[in-house]
């Protein structure tokens, strides 16, 4: 509690139990690195941890964490890109000699080890846990992270649609949670991504268009109803459009279309008695018709007899 100067405090990999002490965010407020993965930690995510607003690394991976995830993880100012990263991590050793920090991180799915680039990792790891309620709108403020990984708990709810703000994403894993709902159109604006993943959730709706959606394999979606490339198989919205084309189709099979039949025989019974309506109830202008009929028949008649005689010679 009392070494308020460390930069990275690395304690991964032991058998520590009990919920994660508040003054960690408190007095040690300088750190860069907190890393606690694989631990037997349980209780909630202290909000105490906020506290630590130049943190660029936070692993909580692997342990019994539960409830939410603390809203004010927007106080990270290295994360959310209001402040630049200009201080180096260093081991001062025996005589003039430094040796840089290392660390053993998961980014991109893969776990390596960082030591000479770890000042340029802005990491954060919740996976293997039991934490519960929705992603936080919050969490899409820290526009500097690189690599956010929120796998296996128990997340419900949608996906911030402002996700696409985190532009400098290069790793994102939702995957083996509760979340549903469409995947956000803003995720096509991360184009810097080489690792996704969602996985096994209850999401539907189209994927996306953008080249790096449509760059990872159905892996990265399967265990949805999602529907779109790069997925083969056509369900969830494929199916309903499929569904609408085959109505379509057997309406169309199925016989004569009766809408155009009964325009028809409207049209016809509308225009009859509008002609032969009035001739039947006024009876003048039923002879004037019939006479006028006579006229053109005499007149046709006798241009036909005329033609005759010239083309003969009558």
């Amino acid at each position: 509690m009392n070494l308020t100067e460390l930069d990275v405090l690395e304690l991964g990999r032991n058998e520590l139990t009990g919920s994660i002490p508040t003054w960690i965010g408190t007095k040690l407020t300088r750190l860069r690195i907190l890393n606690l993965r694989s631990n037997r930690f349980d209780g909630n995510i202290p909000h105490e941890l906020c506290h630590i607003r130049h943190i660029q690394i936070l692993d909580l991976a692997h342990n019994n964490l539960s409830g939410n995830i603390p809203r004010c993880f927007n106080n990270f100012s290295i994360l959310s890109g209001i402040e630049s990263n200009s201080r180096d991590f260093a081991y001062s050793g025996i005589g003039s000699e430094f040796f840089i920090a290392g660390d053993s991180l998961v980014t991109n799915g893969r776990e390596d080890i960082y030591s000479s680039i770890l000042p340029l990792v802005m990491l954060i790891d919740l996976s293997s846990n039991n934490l519960t309620g929705h992603i936080p709108s919050e969490l899409m403020s820290l526009m500097g992270l690189k690599s956010l990984n929120l796998s296996r708990n128990q997340l419900g709810g949608s996906i911030p649609e402002k996700i696409g703000n985190m532009k400098e994403l290069i790793s994102l894993d939702l995957s083996v949670n509760w979340l549903s709902g469409e995947l956000p159109m803003s995720l096509s604006k991360l184009n810097f991504l080489s690792s996704f993943d969602v996985s096994f959730n209850s999401l539907t709706g189209r994927i996306p268009t953008s080249t790096q959606l449509q760059s990872f394999s159905e892996s990265s979606f399967f265990g949805n109803k999602l529907c779109g490339a790069p997925l083969t198989e056509t369900n969830g919205c494929e199916r309903v459009k499929a569904a609408t084309h085959t109505i379509g189709e057997k309406k169309e099979e199925d016989g004569a279309d009766w809408g155009l039949i009964i325009s028809i025989v409207v049209g016809f019974v509308c225009g009859f008695w509008m002609i032969m309506g009035p001739l039947i109830v006024r009876r003048s202008w039923w002879i004037a018709y019939f006479g006028f009929l006579s006229k053109v028949r005499y007149m046709v008649y006798d241009a036909i007899n005329k033609y005759c005689c010239h083309m003969f010679s009558c």
